[in-house]
């Protein structure tokens, strides 16, 4: 077919106009952002409905319609033609999710030490009893479940978290009891993911099914009664459009709406401390970018002032009951000396090497870094305005503990940043005059000199060698399990040890074995031969082929890490 245009002929285009964009049909962004929340709520369905159809077989018939459903809204994400069709079919994603994570809840998952914790403190609130101060031991060896192990040799049996989770959960448990600390965290993210639905742009929706509740790993953190959960929920409406706090140089509702639920999440768990002087710097920086110093001061002022005070007051009951335990609880987890365990830069010494006598210096990393990243984010806000809610969580990877709970479990504010967080909210934002100007050279020199003492201190934990010199002259066992130890250690440094004995085949370690014989300290540059027992009389090892066996020596004051491998005897 061809057309004649000013003499010269034409032919029509091979690919016509696609239908719906011609009639105002769903962005190619939303249908795709809507078919992988669909896609992701395959992810863990078949192990669920293989636990549910023998246990539970009326939950397995509800994920087998779920199923049905998947299937459904997949063809329906492809074949709508309207926007408004496709916003009904974001709806059915998000309520079939929230049907699969109710399922997932009620078929059951494992309990963990944060189980038996929230459970505990709601137990003690509820009946009037005080809930920092003390340790509850015999909860974990009733339950079955892991502790935090430290340095010294002991472990951490006390609540370490802010309060607000507990008083959440009480109401809950005082009708249905100890369900409660699973039950509330599992309706507080089936709320969040409605309410980060809700405030999301209309393509974006779909990615808060997927990253809350198509995603299982938000589902699996509810369902064991994690407070961080809960902190999350409060911070989605704190970081929806963020930057527009203090617009015009006051608070509106909703800024004072935003700055309780700050202060709400800040009283629910630790790691909204990390994320709070990043708002507060950014919106200083944007504020100032159209107003003078002293207003944008007083805005900033003004918005911490309203979520001090409602954290204070989630806080007063506890204080007034003794701040001195208060205080000493959410402190814990900064000063606990846990063994080393995560996914960060420590594997270095721990999976990689034979340990480290400066393990300390991880830690000093780590705080560096986290002031240094807020440096970084006020001097360069223009550019790293929209990574506001990803930047706090670096300083995790540079620490002695660093799971990746502590990124996954805020992930949502990624999505509600990545989709309602620009980089023209900071185009004018006010930036600190760098010495030499801003050219990229300056500004890569100036990025590096801010982050090179975070560097340094990784460098020294790393290279620095185990202190004690280990050598493993009697394994009493087989390849099923040991059942004692004859250790050589030698302290080759100028400071006094106090040896934990422990082992790990893997990521984790054992609890602590018994020393039967030798010295509690060992004095610098001196030997001493240690006679083990694994706790309770033996250490199982896994069947599996290139098993490796570590003996772990750790100390505390300071923080050092010593590793050995284990010979297993055959047989």
């Amino acid at each position: 077919m061809s057309n004649t245009v000013g003499g010269v002929a034409t032919h029509a285009p091979l690919i016509h106009p696609s239908p719906a964009r011609s009639t105002g049909g769903p962005a190619p962004l939303h249908r795709a952002i809507t078919l992988l929340a669909v896609i992701s709520l395959f992810i863990g369905t078949r192990s669920e409905w293989s636990t549910a159809i023998s246990s539970r077989p009326k939950v397995g018939a509800v994920i087998m319609l779920g199923y049905a459903g998947i299937l459904i809204l997949g063809i329906l994400t492809l074949a709508v033609r309207r926007r408004r069709t496709l916003v009904l079919v974001d709806a059915g994603v998000l309520l079939l999710g929230m049907v699969l994570a109710l399922c997932s809840y009620v078929l059951g998952g494992g309990m963990n030490d944060e189980t038996v914790l929230m459970t505990q403190a709601t137990h003690e609130l509820v009946h009037g009893h005080a809930v920092y101060g003390h340790e509850w031991p015999w909860i974990f060896e009733r339950s079955h479940v892991g502790v935090t192990k430290t340095m010294s040799g002991g472990a951490d049996y006390s609540f370490a978290y802010p309060p607000l989770a507990v008083l959440l959960n009480a109401p809950v448990y005082a009708v249905i009891g100890a369900k409660a600390a699973t039950l509330v965290p599992t309706l507080m993210l089936l709320v969040g993911a409605a309410v980060l639905w809700w405030l999301l742009p209309t393509p974006w929706r779909s990615a808060a099914t997927a990253v809350c509740l198509g995603f299982p790993m938000l589902k699996g953190y509810a369902a064991m009664g994690y407070p961080a959960i809960s902190a999350l929920v409060l911070l989605i409406p704190v970081v929806v459009r963020w930057p527009s706090i203090g617009a015009g140089g006051r608070l509106r509702r909703s800024d004072i709406v935003r700055a309780g639920l700050l202060g709400a999440a800040c009283a629910t768990h630790q790691l909204p401390w990390f994320l709070t002087p990043f708002l507060l710097v950014g919106v200083y920086a944007v504020r100032r970018g159209e107003l003078s110093a002293r207003a944008a001061l007083g805005v900033v002022a003004r918005f911490t002032a309203i979520a001090a005070v409602v954290a204070l007051a989630a806080n007063a009951y506890f204080i007034a009951q003794s701040p001195r335990a208060w205080i000493t609880g959410l402190a814990l987890p900064f000063r606990q000396h846990g063994i080393l365990h995560g996914q960060g830069i420590m594997g270095l010494s721990y999976y990689f090497s034979d340990g480290s006598s400066r393990l300390d210096f991880y830690s000093y990393a780590s705080m560096l870094l986290a002031a240094g990243l807020l440096t970084l984010f006020a001097l360069f806000v223009r550019r790293l305005g929209p990574a506001a809610v990803v930047l706090p969580w670096c300083a995790f990877y540079l620490a002695t503990r660093s799971q990746d709970g502590y990124y996954l479990l805020m992930t949502p504010l990624w999505v509600a940043a990545a989709a309602t967080v620009t980089s023209s909210d900071f185009a004018s934002a006010w930036q600190p005059r760098l010495p030499f100007g801003r050219r990229r050279v300056v500004s890569a020199m100036v990025a590096a000199a801010v982050l090179a003492p975070a560097a340094v201190c990784v460098a020294v934990a790393a290279a620095s060698g185990p202190p004690l010199r280990l050598t493993v002259s009697g394994v009493r066992g087989d390849s099923g399990g040991i059942h004692g130890l004859t250790v050589r250690a030698t302290n080759s440094g100028d400071t006094a040890l106090t040896p934990h004995f422990a082992s790990s085949t893997g990521e984790s370690t054992s609890s602590y074995w018994t020393v039967r014989s030798g010295p509690a300290v060992l004095g610098p540059h001196q030997s001493a031969r240690y006679e083990l027992v694994p706790a309770g009389g033996s250490y199982a090892l896994p069947d599996r082929k290139r098993l490796r066996v570590r003996l772990r020596v750790f100390t505390d004051r300071p923080q050092t890490l010593s590793s050995v491998d284990i010979r297993v005897p055959k047989g």
